[in-house]
């Protein structure tokens, strides 16, 4: 028989109240078992039987079902609900006897011990700490003497070719970019150039084989460390000869052997004679006669050409101020390299046994002077800018470092040294004699001139505008007297001066 009821509705709200009604409003309060068993449906079976909990709070809680049975108010019916309700545990009374008594845990007590990271680290008695090490200061690394040549002598006498043919056999120039020379020089119809190139580095020098400005090459041999200078030999440039030959310690007087070259070069206004006067004067304290040319048709290395002309130079170097022993006189060939590095072939010239040109200057001594206590100073030749201010020049006397504090005189500006080049090479000191460049700090390009001189700032050169000097005179073409005018070089300065008085003449030997 179905009993279906006429409403869906209205059933499952008849059967929501019916079931509140029939809740147990007396029942006790749940008290939730930390201990009880996994629940397992009624009408599942269970494999594993769950053990008997433990006492807590020394009372035995054991799940059970009601054993009285329910009245039918509070049966809960199956097909009404899905709903299976256990009955909650029962707790027993105080004074009920327990049925079984549980057998209590076992508790071991275990020893606590720290982790690794928590151990106690062990004591470690201080050591004494050891007495301080001096540090000694670095070993001073000796270097080359450094040496300052500079070739002088007559247009065209040659000096550029041996200067280039130097730097080659010393391993400065390579034998490609001489090729190149070669090769652009043979294209200008001038063969014969192409070693002068490599001192004479602008295109106008190149066009009309003349040198215009001081060239600058370095190079090395055995014991010494050489910077050469190319002084230009046209009397329009004598200033330029004039700042190069300050810078020298050794003067190379270079003579044409060929027939007519010799003779324009030493007669009356020619510049050998006025080089060789102006580089005593500027401070060269070693002069070298190279002749050059020995290998020209016209003199085949002919040893009475060559002595005619020694006989004739030597006279003249006495009387400019050169001492005997102070002069040296060798044949050389600038173009094909003869005489420069390698001795002489004898079957090319058997009379001359003396050594090679650079072999003769590695022997020189030393020119340097190595006291340090004295004053800084340096002649400044030439100023341009690179990154920064840049200043050349030859350390006349003591030495300087980097980020040392030095003033420039006249206008008394203090100035750093940031960096130290020598032969394009950076180096921590400059020292007496060396030919340097520095870059300084706190000053501008155009607060500089050429012929300043960079000094130590606790021993500063004086400043004057009238001065006692002595005057040789080699030509004189006008009247000498109180208010002539001329032009002073000293070192690399070049300012205009004036006679004020001639106090009187003076004996040349007794002086």
């Amino acid at each position: 028989m179905s009993h279906e009821p006429e409403s869906w509705e209205d059933y499952e709200v008849d059967n929501a109240a019916r079931n509140i009604s029939n809740l147990n409003i007396n029942a006790q309060a749940f008290v939730p078992n930390a201990f009880a068993a996994p629940f397992v449906p009624r009408f599942a079976p269970n494999p594993n039987p769950a053990p008997t909990p433990p006492q807590t709070n020394g009372h035995i809680i054991q799940p059970r079902l009601a054993e009285n049975p329910v009245s039918d108010s509070n049966k809960i019916n199956p097909v009404e609900s899905k709903i299976i309700k256990l009955e909650e545990p029962i707790k027993m009374e105080d004074d009920a006897p327990a049925t079984k008594e549980e057998p209590k845990e076992e508790v071991m007590e275990v020893e606590e011990t720290p982790p690794e990271s928590q151990a106690p680290e062990p004591v470690v008695e201080p050591t004494p700490k050891p007495a301080p090490v001096k540090k000694l200061p670095p070993p001073k690394i000796e270097r080359k003497d450094n040496v300052n040549i500079v070739f002088i002598g007559h247009v065209d006498a040659g000096k550029s070719t041996i200067g280039g043919h130097i730097l080659y056999l010393t391993g400065q120039v390579d034998k490609r970019t001489l090729e190149k020379f070669e090769r652009e020089a043979k294209e200008m119809n001038r063969e014969s150039w192409y070693l002068s190139w490599a001192l004479d580095t602008n295109d106008e020098e190149r066009d009309k084989g003349k040198t215009v400005e001081v060239g600058r090459g370095f190079f090395e041999t055995g014991k010494k460390r050489f910077t050469l200078l190319d002084a230009p030999g046209h009397r329009c440039f004598v200033s330029n000869m004039i700042g190069g030959a300050a810078q020298a310690d050794v003067g190379i007087l270079v003579i044409s052997a060929r027939k007519g070259e010799f003779e324009t070069g030493f007669d009356r206004g020619g510049q050998t004679r006025e080089h060789a006067l102006l580089a005593k004067t500027a401070g060269v304290k070693h002069l070298i006669v190279l002749i050059n040319k020995m290998d020209d048709p016209s003199v085949g290395w002919d040893k009475g050409r060559y002595d005619d002309i020694c006989s004739r130079l030597l006279p003249f170097l006495k009387q400019s101020g050169f001492k005997t022993n102070d002069i040296k006189f060798m044949p050389a060939s600038g173009l094909t390299g003869a005489n420069l590095k390698e001795p002489l072939d004898p079957k090319v010239c058997p009379w001359f046994k003396g050594p090679p040109f650079l072999t003769y200057l590695d022997e020189l001594p030393s020119f340097k002077d190595k006291s340090t206590d004295k004053p800084f100073r340096l002649s400044i030749v030439e100023k341009y800018k690179d990154m920064g201010t840049m200043v050349m020049g030859k350390v006349i006397s003591g030495e300087c470092r980097k980020n040392q504090s030095l003033t420039i005189m006249p206008n008394k500006t203090v100035v750093q040294v940031a960096d130290i080049l020598i032969d394009d090479m950076d180096s921590d000191v400059a020292e007496s004699g060396d030919n340097v460049k520095l870059k300084l700090r706190n000053i501008e390009e155009e607060d500089i001139s050429p012929g300043f001189v960079l000094c130590s700032m606790d021993s500063m050169c004086k400043i004057a505008d009238r001065f006692l000097a002595k005057i040789q005179l080699v030509e004189l073409r006008n009247i000498i007297a109180p208010g002539f005018n001329c032009i002073m070089h000293i070192h690399s300065s070049v300012t205009e001066v004036s006679f004020e008085e001639l106090v009187g003449l003076m004996d040349k030997k007794t002086g």
